[in-house]
């Protein structure tokens, strides 16, 4: 496929609305589908696990997270941090807890991480945040015998810059064991001339100090030991599934213990809508990571 800057305008638009690519409704309603089903994820998760609620982990309103704990007298348990997509402006921590459902049960904790969505945050404040959440977390949870990160979309971009993370600059360094990056963006250089760039106003400079795919060197610095899981869509546009597999690529070619993993019959939505599921590929592919299988 020819590189992103051949397309014109209307075209790289559409490339970059997921929403009209899915094969099961129109993009309205897959919009409205998927916040209805994180919703709902996150009311069943809450009824089924023990929760603490919007635990600080800096000093802004919006810098909280969500634990999802399950009952379990092991002190030696797994954590998965989710962090949510909706493109650095949409969507919130309350909609973040779906994967607790099939995770809890087997023993695993789930942190949802809130962040400054645009127009209140900005793209280096949302990076600076996911990234101090992750230092908060392994600081409160001393015991965990394993930390992993799951992103989807603009929270992928976000589960990556913390891969990225130069974290001498911060006071503990994560031993982040495994990492599940959900249709996300890379490279954030083809969207600065689209309307997700409205609300986040990002200059080139911006676009480029965050772009994972500028920052594998440190990625590998940081992260060697991080099995790395890609995945994208069947149904994703061919522009992000571009994304996902020239990153996949970049990582593969550094020397990193990274998978790509194309997940037949989803959409940009139903591949992590589906996190819901035991049974789901992705759901027995992060418990397997994590020994729990």
């Amino acid at each position: 496929m020819s590189h992103w800057t051949d397309l014109k305008k209307d075209d790289l638009e559409k490339q970059y609305s997921p929403s009209r690519w899915s094969h099961r409704m129109s993009a309205d309603d897959v919009i409205k589908a998927h916040v209805k089903a994180l919703k709902e994820g996150t009311e069943r998760a809450r009824g089924l696990a023990q929760t603490l609620l919007n635990v600080p982990y800096g000093e802004g309103d919006g810098e909280k997270l969500d634990v999802y704990i399950p009952s379990t007298n092991s002190l030696d348990v797994p954590l998965v941090i989710y962090l949510h997509g909706g493109y650095w402006q949409f969507l919130s921590k309350e909609d973040s807890g779906f994967m607790a459902v099939p995770l809890v049960g087997k023993g695993v904790v789930v942190v949802a991480v809130g962040y400054d969505i645009a127009p209140k945050g900005n793209m280096d404040l949302m990076v600076s945040q996911v990234r101090r959440s992750v230092v908060s977390v392994v600081q409160q949870y001393s015991h965990i015998s394993g930390l992993y990160l799951c992103g989807h979309s603009a929270g992928a971009h976000l589960a990556a810059m913390v891969l990225s993370t130069d974290w001498s600059e911060y006071s503990i360094t994560p031993q982040i064991k495994g990492a599940f990056l959900v249709s996300g963006i890379y490279d954030l250089l083809p969207i600065l001339s689209t309307y997700v760039n409205e609300p986040l106003k990002m200059t080139e400079e911006v676009a480029v100090r965050n772009s994972p795919s500028q920052l594998v060197p440190q990625l590998k610095l940081s992260s060697s030991s991080c099995h790395i899981i890609v995945a994208v869509a069947e149904n994703d546009s061919p522009e992000f599934r571009k994304q996902s597999e020239e990153y996949y690529k970049t990582l593969e070619a550094s020397g990193l213990d990274v998978t790509l993993e194309d997940v037949a019959n989803t959409d940009h939505f139903s591949i992590i809508e589906q996190l819901v599921d035991g049974e789901y590929h992705l759901t027995k592919l992060l418990l397997e990571t994590m020994g729990k299988s």
